[in-house]
């Protein structure tokens, strides 16, 4: 059975404010449903699909959000940050007031994919160490990679903090660059293993989540899209 919710309601749990201010949007005009203008606050909607504009810009009514993001170098995945600019700051405003926020994170200086949700669901499900997602990193070394190098990455390196040594499949890219795939990402993961194995990360990008890569989303660098049902089955299928 398709929701009903009435215009006020809808703005406010699509983050545009608090119910009295959503009121005031739609009595001042600025509120236009399927193309026509709405002063009425207490107009009922079918939500599923709903398209709306609020100041001129289109909007499509989403319970829940599930985000991309090509995340820039220096943003934080915090919603508190300390030192550089959060990640939210590259979103819509509303999104802050749904309460998005990352999927687990990325050091302020690793680059790439990032979800985003409102989902708490979601979110438990996607940083659930039990599910064992691949996640594909590009690493950027000081030192030139060598066979020998992706060989004691597979077959493991010993961490301080860490009771047994910790592996990854590695491939080489090209001189200075490899791919790393991690199931379960300690603190600090591919920094501390290519340390720990004779080399130095001078850059890091996370490129795929399962079967979610960042080449087929397109995105540029700081750019995000919603993600469909579809690819977000991506994020437990193989990558």
């Amino acid at each position: 059975m398709t929701k009903k919710l009435n215009l006020d309601r809808i703005l406010q749990c699509q983050g545009f404010g608090s119910r009295k201010g959503c009121r005031e949007l739609i009595q001042a005009g600025d509120v236009r449903v399927q193309g026509q203008a709405i002063t009425d606050f207490a107009a009922a909607f079918a939500t599923d699909g709903l398209e709306f504009e609020v100041f001129g810009e289109s909007w499509t009514y989403r319970e829940h959000i599930y985000i991309a993001l090509n995340k820039p170098p220096n943003f934080e995945c915090s919603r508190k940050p300390s030192h550089h600019p959060g990640v939210l700051t590259l979103l819509p405003e509303q999104f802050r007031a749904r309460d998005v926020q990352p999927v687990g994170r990325l050091d302020h200086d690793t680059t790439g994919l990032l979800l985003l949700s409102d989902d708490g669901a979601f979110i438990h499900a996607q940083s659930s160490p039990k599910r064992h997602v691949p996640k594909i990193y590009v690493a950027t070394t000081h030192e030139p990679v060598t066979p020998a190098l992706i060989a004691q990455l597979q077959e493991g390196v010993q961490l301080i903090d860490e009771p047994a040594p910790l592996s990854a499949q590695a491939r080489l890219m090209d001189t200075h660059r490899l791919e790393i795939m991690l199931e379960q990402g300690k603190y600090h993961q591919v920094k501390r293993m290519l340390a720990a194995a004779g080399n130095h990360c001078v850059a890091l990008r996370r490129v795929a989540i399962g079967g979610l890569t960042l080449a087929a989303l397109g995105l540029e660098e700081g750019d995000w899209c919603y993600l469909d049902e579809a690819q977000r089955e991506l994020l437990v299928a193989p990558a």
